[in-house]
């Protein structure tokens, strides 16, 4: 089954420049290692092929646009050794592509262990520039992830250009059955600059009506996101914030 997450996202900057929004936004759930023909999903979704709405795997797992999708999710957590507390089911949580479009600032891939405990999330950062980074986030004990646990991972992937490449990310997942909340902060090593953002939206069934209701609501999915995104960065430009240049990516796809 291909679930719905008709989620509200928030965004607030601390530092010389403060500026927040929120907005709605829509995301899918769905179990990539389930078969394209026995998935259960409304005739207008589609995987790996044109749709209203669509999933399609060369969009994650590596470089955007030439993703191998779950099974190189499953190789980075091999190669991380977290393989043993993952052998359960891996979901991914990700916009859509609406019309053929797609671009996800973040998603979410949600590895699990046999007992279906939540024990990793890769999370899979993309920029404005075409660049991907991946972050591991688990416990130090590699104990399930739990309501309010906060882990961390060091950034070293460039996302805004008013904000420094250097310093620490916070998550936290609260990842319930039917409801799903993600919280992301964001403090410069220098300890001025800072950002706080969430996700947060029930988990539903994805069906037509759900489909035609969101394109009402919120037409053009990610290419709505995309002017969002640079709407808030003229902002920011305007407001006098510092603009920083796109610094080369990392040489590793992943890291924690």
């Amino acid at each position: 089954m291909v679930e719905h997450v008709p989620a509200e996202t928030w965004h607030g900057r601390h530092g010389s420049v403060r500026n927040g929004f929120r907005y709605g936004i829509d995301y899918i759930c769905i179990d990539p290692e389930v078969p394209a023909e026995i998935l259960t999903a409304p005739t207008l979704f589609t995987r790996n092929r044109p749709g209203v709405w669509s999933l399609r795997d060369r969009d994650h797992g590596g470089a955007p646009g030439r993703g191998r999708g779950a099974p190189w999710v499953r190789e980075a957590l091999a190669q991380a050794g977290l393989d043993v507390v993952t052998d359960g089911r891996l979901l991914l949580l990700a916009q859509p592509r609406v019309l053929g479009h797609v671009f996800n600032p973040v998603s979410f891939w949600l590895a699990h262990d046999a007992e279906g405990r939540l024990r990793v999330v890769l999370a899979e950062v993309s920029n404005t520039f075409g660049d991907r980074h991946s972050y591991l986030c688990h416990r130090d004990d590699l104990a399930p992830l739990g309501t309010g646990d906060e882990v961390e991972a060091r950034k070293v992937f460039h996302v805004s250009p008013f904000q420094p490449v250097s310093g620490r990310y916070r998550f936290r997942f609260d990842i319930a059955a039917d409801r799903i909340d993600i919280r992301i902060a964001y403090r410069s090593d220098a300890g001025g600059e800072g950002l706080v953002a969430t996700l947060s939206g029930p988990r539903r069934p994805l069906t037509t009506r759900a489909i035609l209701a969101s394109s009402l609501r919120r037409p053009f999915g990610s290419r709505r996101v995309l002017t969002l995104i640079h709407w808030q960065a003229l902002r920011l430009w305007r407001r006098g914030a510092g603009y920083r240049q796109r610094p080369k990516p990392p040489d590793r796809e992943v890291s924690r």
